[in-house]
């Protein structure tokens, strides 16, 4: 039984001795081949950001979807004697939606981020439009183009670097220039016609943006761009001519939140 034992005991010496052999043999074997697996794989997306260019030029346009906002607050005064009533009336109903153009100039930092300065100007029309009651009748009105002249700052983080698609999010902050807007009212029954000269004092507003979107890469120096955000521009300038009026606070929600959506290229170099 002693020998049984014995023997028994070397052949389990013997078999952890074959593991021992063949455990050391698949490190000196499969371990270089993993360790140059993982110096060329893990590297890549290091390569692939450190090869591509540090500069980079955008060109978009798009459109700005009015989210919330009034162009004119609801109001009632008396003006020369008659009693006027303005409606709660939105930027989208006084000038639609705007097209939007932009350009801006990049400068790749570390860890696939991206700093930016760019410029957008958007300058959008107005058709005469219902906007509330003098006395009886339907009072009309009709307003300068709203124009914007936006320089902002920005921060954008891109993912999965190296692949042919690359989404990204970013953060903007800016001012926009606002020049100032007339408007000319109407009352339909009476024919009277006031002319609001400089309804809206020109503002440098303060912009806000939150941004996501994605490039596809055309070739190495060209991507396609699509972007949808969420901006926001602070309030127009108090409204000089009405003061003393009642109506001196049609301006109050005059702070907007809008949806730019954008398309356009993007050259690196």
């Amino acid at each position: 039984m002693g020998a049984s034992f014995r023997h028994s005991r070397r052949d389990i010496n013997f078999v952890l001795r074959r593991l021992e052999v063949s455990f050391v043999k698949s490190i000196y074997l499969y371990c270089p081949a993993l360790a140059l697996a993982v110096c060329l794989l893990t590297p890549t997306a290091a390569r692939a950001q450190s090869d591509e260019p540090r500069w980079s030029v955008e060109g978009t346009i798009g459109f700005d979807i009015g989210l919330s906002g009034d162009f004119l607050a609801a109001s009632i005064g008396p003006v020369n004697g008659v009693p006027v009533v303005v409606q709660s009336t939105s930027y989208n109903t006084v000038y639609g939606t705007g097209i939007q153009w932009q350009a801006g100039l990049g400068y790749r930092v570390p860890h696939d981020g991206e700093v930016r300065g760019q410029f957008m100007y958007q300058k959008s029309g107005s058709d005469a439009i219902l906007v509330g009651k003098a006395g009886t009748s339907d009072l009309y009105a009709t307003f300068d183009d709203y124009e914007v002249w936006n320089f902002e700052g920005e921060y954008r983080q891109y993912f999965q670097p190296g692949e042919k698609i690359r989404p990204y999010a970013s953060i903007a902050f800016g001012i926009a220039d606002i020049p100032r807007i007339n408007g000319v009212f109407s009352a339909t029954s009476t024919g009277a016609i006031r002319n609001a000269n400089d309804l809206y004092d020109g503002v440098a507003a303060f912009t806000f943006a939150v941004n996501a979107g994605g490039l596809y890469r055309l070739t190495d120096t060209l991507d396609l761009k699509a972007q949808i955000g969420l901006r926001h521009v602070s309030g127009l300038a108090e409204v000089d001519s009405l003061q003393g009026t009642g109506l001196a606070n049609v301006n109050d929600k005059s702070a907007r939140w809008s949806l730019p959506i954008a398309v356009g290229l993007r050259v690196k170099f």
